[in-house]
């Protein structure tokens, strides 16, 4: 997510390393380079103007300390103004009635329907909530039995009438329902168009109208760029909706979307979709945001995934095993699940400091696991418990069955044994000496 800008942020910015100072001339020449990159990542020229504006007049009014190089202050600068941009802090939603109503809107093909599901998964887990799902898409079938297939998915109720085809009707019919049956929270499902036009925006605002929801959000596809600025400004202007949400933000979106959205619409984004998976939802930090566009990675959000799929009383089996060194591949295949359901791969990757910078040029497939899972699949349960009975007619076998070659097979077999060893160190109080052996490995070229 916004490589691009991160890039070109990141030249622009070096234009101040090795300067002693900060000069009317070289912060000039930095905020036009970061004033180009905005540009580039499609944030609107009125909003990239008023920023680099409001970066010079905080440079050129500081000190810089002897702590810390112009380069570095420039950074913090550009960092603040970023997060004030998105938003400044994050915000939740208002989910305190009961029934709660959200009403979904946004255009055709923005990601309404999938990021109900989420949304819905999200408040289930998260929050306690029982929600239930109401799709109000009248004309397109599919999109009803989208929003079937979905709450099936993620073990939702689902409320739907397709012999009606008034909205409004089966919104209200739909809360009725929640009522009726225990449901806390109301997820209602509009219809979307391929571009603004007065008859959705009619429906919507009678929908609108008859239901009051707690809280109305705007669903963007981040990759439209500017047109996603212009098309939440329409909805706005008859909605006044209280919240954004950006979808499609793993694929190769500019960003522009993300940085101007709440400087014409006065209103927070909420959530942002990262991914195609029902857990691919996260919720929006202005502040995290900043700092992964400049590439200071999001320790924090990487933590919070992590915790979120933790299992204490597997990590207590796994110690133990350690101990006893019995930890063997179907445990080694256990952590490997509870990594992939931290999302995708990449985007864990960009929110460690340094490491997007570090893997620019490589392509981290989504798959990355899949031979290994293949050469642990096609081992017996006694290999699995056991690795040191791989002997080499078994290596040949388990070759053959997983499709890979033997020195695919050999390769794993050493990583298990280093990361066997290094859990052993970290388990025996040895985390100094592991430390000492890392950086001895840092040494060899």
């Amino acid at each position: 997510m916004f490589d691009n800008l991160s890039d070109k942020l990141d030249k622009a910015l070096h234009v101040l390393k090795g300067h002693g100072q900060i000069t009317e001339i070289n912060v000039a020449e930095t905020l036009k380079e970061v004033r180009r990159a905005l540009l580039d990542a499609d944030v609107n020229f009125k909003i990239a103007k008023e920023f680099t504006n409001t970066v010079k007049e905080r440079a050129l009014g500081q000190q810089v300390l002897t702590s810390l190089q112009p380069g570095q202050l420039m950074v913090k600068l550009v960092k603040d103004e970023l997060t004030q941009l998105m938003g400044g802090a994050s915000v939740g939603l208002n989910i305190t009635a009961n029934p709660s109503v959200i009403l979904m809107a946004g255009l055709q093909g923005s990601g309404k329907t999938t990021f109900s599901g989420k949304l819905a998964k999200y408040l289930k887990s998260k929050k306690s909530k029982n929600p239930l799902l109401v799709a109000c898409d009248v004309y397109r079938p599919a999109a009803i039995d989208q929003l079937h297939v979905v709450g099936d998915q993620i073990g939702v109720a689902v409320y739907s009438d397709k012999e009606n085809s008034d909205p409004v009707a089966i919104a209200q019919a739909g809360i009725a329902h929640a009522k009726a049956n225990g449901h806390n929270l109301v997820i209602i499902d509009t219809a979307g168009r391929l571009a603004v036009d007065q008859a959705m925006m009619e429906e919507i605002s009678n929908i609108h109208k008859a239901i009051s929801p707690q809280e109305t959000l705007f669903v963007v596809d981040a990759m439209t760029g500017q047109d996603a600025v212009n098309t939440a400004k329409a909805f706005h202007d008859v909605l006044n909706f209280d919240g954004v949400i950006l979808t499609k933000l793993d694929g190769d979106t500019r960003g522009g979307a993300a940085i101007s959205i709440k400087s014409v619409v006065s209103k927070p984004i909420k959530f942002i979709g990262t991914g195609e998976k029902m857990e691919a939802l996260d919720v929006f930090y202005p502040e995290r945001m900043a700092d992964r566009i400049l590439g200071m990675g999001d320790v924090v959000s990487l933590v919070e995934r992590a915790q979120d799929q933790f299992d204490e009383e597997e990590a207590r089996k796994i110690q133990k095993k350690i101990a006893k060194n019995t930890f063997g591949f179907d445990d080694f295949l256990s952590q490997i699940q509870q990594i992939k359901k931290m999302g995708n791969l990449k985007d864990l990757m960009s929110m460690i400091p340094g490491a997007g910078k570090a893997l620019k040029g490589f392509d981290i497939d989504d798959d990355a696991f899949k031979h290994i899972e293949a050469i642990i699949h096609s081992m017996t349960p006694l290999e699995r418990s056991q690795p040191s009975k791989l002997n080499a007619s078994r290596k040949k076998r388990i070759a053959a069955g997983s499709g890979r070659s033997i020195q695919d097979v050999n390769q794993l077999l050493k990583q298990f044994e280093q990361m066997s060893k290094m859990m052993k160190m970290m388990q025996g109080g040895g985390g100094k000496k592991m430390m000492q052996m890392m950086g001895n490995l840092g040494g060899i070229k």
